[in-house]
């Protein structure tokens, strides 16, 4: 359960994990220059392939990740791994994206959330200084989804790849699709955000606020002075906690749990220490996830969803949707609490205003946000046709 429900990647594969094993990657981009004008001495972070690029280079995929993800998007990188990478439902062999025909590239974004997970590579406050020799905390630059699509420039230029067949990710890596279109529309052929809408708005906002809460009240996080201590451990747990409940719906939680105990016997009315099955879940998750994430990658990453306008926007909130001039298919749910149904359709209805053609698929489930990756192989088909069209 608490893999299910944090992590997003225990799924009934409707077909085998991707072979062969996968093999975490690295790149490093020296003298690296933000959005905001600061430079990170050496940016450092992975990435991993599936499939071959071909001999002209131009089948190449990238899958930016999502808030809590990586770049691990599909395969295993042992036999014995409990579960694939969490698109590997659409990433494969014979698959929708088919990795006999594409080379998929995925990505760990910098401030990546689990800088303690040994299969992630990133820089952020976790990182060394080089100037200070001491992990660079909150003195680590603010960076933008700019940023994190400047990197990835970064690697398709290491990789000689001239151009995107195809650009696609969920929420966090929806977002990133969409900033690709609007900041280098002639280095991509047609984009796939996935559950994301065009510009982080006032609701959106306000809950990543609500997310980070907990960390900044935890006594330990003592403004991001901990490396050499304690971490807010507790304070990331409950962040992680409140994530993973906004990010599925009412449908799931009601009919997971109802209003079951979460030890039987043990009535909550009957002491502070009983709980409801479904707070000791959330609790469960959240305190196992927060052993390989880091509390203030988790405040950088949301400083950066916060920021997030297409194209930066400028003065016209909308101008980077309307820069965006390849195909678009968005595909989403109306039961996602984090970008709701009415807000991936204003978006696909401003790209679609200057004659952009858009398609929007909606997936069914019970998972709210979650089903863009849980669910994604409903609309398997639908994005092999889009990726495969002339």
């Amino acid at each position: 359960m608490i893999k299910l429900i944090v992590m997003g990647v225990v799924i009934a594969m409707p077909a085998a994990a991707y072979e062969p094993l996968v093999e975490k990657q690295e790149f490093t981009l020296t003298e690296f220059v933000t959005d905001g004008g600061e430079t990170i001495p050496e940016m450092r972070l992975g990435y991993e392939t599936y499939g071959t690029l071909n001999e002209a280079r131009d089948n190449a995929i990238l899958i930016p990740h999502y808030f809590s993800g990586s770049s691990h998007a599909a395969g295993k990188y042992a036999e014995g791994d409990a579960a694939p990478g969490y698109w590997d439902a659409i990433i494969g062999s014979g698959k929708p994206i088919d990795t006999d025909k594409w080379f998929v590239v995925s990505v760990d974004s910098p401030v990546n959330l689990g800088a303690n997970d040994p299969n992630v590579i990133t820089t952020g406050p976790a990182s060394i200084n080089p100037a200070t020799d001491q992990p660079w905390g909150m003195d680590f630059p603010i960076l933008t989804m700019g940023d994190f699509v400047e990197t990835q420039k970064g690697l398709m230029d290491q990789l000689e790849i001239p151009k995107w067949h195809a650009v696609m990710g969920a929420s966090m890596g929806g977002i990133q699709s969409y900033e690709w279109a609007a900041r280098y529309p002639d280095l991509l052929d047609r984009v796939v955000p996935v559950i994301a809408s065009g510009w982080a708005d006032a609701d959106l906002i306000a809950w990543l606020d609500i997310w980070a809460s907990p960390i900044r009240l935890d006594p330990n996080w003592n403004g991001g002075d901990y490396y050499d201590g304690e971490p807010p451990n507790a304070g990331l747990a409950d962040a992680l906690k409140t994530l993973t409940l906004h990010a599925n719906s009412a449908e799931w939680s009601n009919g997971t749990f109802g209003r079951n105990w979460a030890e039987d016997g043990a009535d909550p009315a009957a002491g502070w220490d009983n709980e409801f099955a479904v707070v000791d879940a959330l609790n469960a998750a959240g305190a196992a996830r927060a052993g390989l994430s880091d509390a203030n990658h988790f405040l950088y990453l949301v400083k950066a969803n916060q920021l997030f306008v297409a194209g930066g926007a400028g003065e016209n909130l909308y101008q980077g949707l309307l820069d965006i001039d390849v195909p678009v298919m968005l595909i989403h749910t109306d039961e996602d609490l984090v970008f709701p149904g009415d807000a991936v359709r204003e978006t696909g209805a401003i790209i679609k205003s200057d004659g952009t053609p858009v398609e929007i698929v909606e997936l069914q489930g019970t998972r709210g946000h979650l089903d863009g990756v849980l669910g994604i192989a409903q609309a398997g088909e639908r994005i092999r046709a889009f990726i495969e069209a002339e």
